[in-house]
């Protein structure tokens, strides 16, 4: 029984046995009413704790298969090889253990790493079809016993209520922490690999130096090997392509959420916005495609005739597609902060005297400012982080220049060239992919800081206006 079968057939049998448990506990309840007169909780809450201890034992159960299945197999069939392959370096009894893998799974028809292959492939298959037997049948004898236990301990008194408000606590408080376990663990895996980066290259030379070249650090041995690992270029080409897609984007948004949140009909606002976010449905691979085989090209013929030498992958050409990409981030965030201001605030602007534009200009605006700061800063954190427009219509070689209409790179470029294809993290080329992810992360979360400082700063503002008012 594979896992995704046994996994499918287990969830339609818990997800239909806890709905037929449900209304047992409910059942049951109601009948402890009519002796007994009362119940502390409402029946549906008897159903719902008779229904969570049997999916509980369940889902601790699948858990524990997903954490541990595959090392417990790997570690049998380790001990089930012969000693000549047990006693190998353990790169290549990695190799050796993939090919078995791939064997039993069926990706590949056959093998010669070793004789008796096919044996350990089919131990392999065995074990996990052992497993997956013990995972179901487990998984629903101790539901049933478990959910026996619930059905006797279901008391007039018993506070059930209480104990699915705790559970719901839990499972809430739950998901907010894997939130932010997911970051703390992102964070420390870069930064371990950024930390080893540094062991070898001093940190002033990697964020000032002048000259980027990680590709001659290959192999020991080779002719300047040493490589070199100034990021300053790469830091100067993310910062270029990014303004000048803010330069695009910013304009553009912000006019479109003033026109459509103060000027536009409800019939108009409807067509238009919905268009708007289409844009953002668009796979940023089409917005490469879009760059590298029109905008660019375009850029560079009407550059010709001017007498311009415009290069192919020029930062102007990506930022320009890089703007349009994040035009519908800045307009929906900035409509929603200016529709957000109170309608008071507008009526008392034009009894005042002031006329639609004014009112827009010294009114609605600046107390709508932290949201439309806050949707910039995300844009820009947007286009710091973009990788496959970049990747696709940007340049490789780093060159520190200013210039829009020269070919640079930038950060994410460099990142996904470093780490395209088989690699190995013990060379400074490899890890210096880690220490670019690392600075990328401190800039856009110092962005952030600085977006929420703008936003609290304006806001205070705008809660004394109205407080005054």
């Amino acid at each position: 029984m594979g896992f995704c079968k046994m996994f499918g057939l287990l969830f339609l049998i818990t997800s239909l046995t806890s709905v037929v448990i449900y209304f047992i506990g409910k059942r049951h309840s109601i009948n402890i009413k009519e002796l007994e007169g009362s119940l502390h909780s409402l029946p549906k809450y008897y159903g719902f704790y008779a229904s969570l201890w049997f999916l509980i034992p369940t889902l601790c159960i699948v858990s524990l298969y997903l954490l541990f299945a595959e090392s417990f197999v790997t570690l049998n069939l380790v001990n089930s090889l012969p000693e000549n392959i047990k006693n190998l370096p353990s790169n290549e009894l990695i190799l050796i253990l993939n090919d078995i893998k791939n064997l039993a799974v069926g990706n590949i028809a056959n093998s010669s790493s070793f004789e008796g292959i096919e044996k350990a492939a089919k131990f392999y298959n065995e074990q996990y079809i052992l497993i997956h037997k013990v995972v179901f049948y487990s998984s629903l004898i101790l539901g049933i016993l478990t959910f026996i236990y619930a059905y006797k301990s279901i008391r007039s008194t018993y506070r059930a209520r209480n104990y699915i408000e705790s559970v719901i606590y839990v499972f809430l408080l739950g998901s907010a922490l894997v939130a932010i376990f997911a970051t703390a663990g992102i964070l420390l895996s870069v930064l371990f690999e950024a930390l080893r980066f540094f062991e070898v290259i001093d940190f002033s030379d990697f964020l000032f130096g002048l000259k980027w070249s990680p590709q001659m650090a290959i192999r020991e041995g080779q002719v300047g090997s040493s490589g070199l690992f100034g990021a300053l270029p790469l830091f100067a080409g993310t910062i270029l392509i990014s303004l000048i897609a803010l330069f695009i984007a910013v304009p553009i948004g912000l006019m479109t959420a003033i026109y459509l949140s103060e000027y536009a009909d409800i019939r108009l606002r409807a067509v238009v916005k919905p268009m708007l976010e289409i844009l953002s449905g668009i796979p940023t691979v089409v917005y490469g495609f879009f760059a590298a085989v029109t905008v660019a090209p375009f850029i560079r013929e009407s550059g010709s005739i001017i007498g311009l030498d415009i290069a192919s992958e020029s930062a102007l050409g990506v930022g320009l597609v890089m703007g349009i990409m994040i035009i519908p981030l800045v307009s929906s965030l900035s409509d929603d902060a200016i529709s957000g201001v109170p309608q008071a605030m507008r009526e008392g602007s034009y009894g005042l005297g002031a006329t639609k534009s004014e009112t827009i200009k010294k009114v609605i605006l600046p107390a709508a400012l932290p949201g439309i700061v806050g949707g910039i800063l995300l844009a820009a954190s947007r286009a710091i982080g973009e990788t496959m427009i970049v990747v696709m219509a940007a340049g490789l070689s780093a060159k520190l220049s200013f210039n829009p209409v020269d070919a640079v790179t930038t950060v994410t470029v460099q990142i996904v060239t470093l780490l395209t294809g088989d690699q190995e993290f013990d060379s400074p080329k490899t890890l210096a992919a880690f220490a670019l992810g690392l600075t990328l992360f401190i800039f856009t979360l110092f962005l952030n800081f600085i977006a929420l400082k703008i936003v609290r700063k304006y806001r205070e503002q705008y809660l004394s206006l109205i407080h005054i008012s």
